[in-house]
């Protein structure tokens, strides 16, 4: 039992470290929140949003 639950913790571990391939441009999407979703959001959240979105302004060219 605990073998395979030492099996299945290395597998999810693994499985965690695969990618889809290709460049952040290539698969990532700007996060665009409606006025609500915005609202309802933490500072930290907020925060998260904003620096995800200038990495992709910085990398990729998004629009603001």
């Amino acid at each position: 039992m605990v073998t395979k639950a030492i099996a299945l913790a290395v597998f999810m571990a693994i499985a965690g470290c695969t990618t889809i391939g290709g460049s952040f441009c290539a698969v990532e999407h700007p996060i665009r929140l409606s006025a609500e979703a915005i609202a309802a959001l933490s500072d930290g959240e907020v925060n998260q949003v904003l620096a995800y979105n200038e990495k992709g302004a910085q990398l990729c060219g998004w629009k603001a």
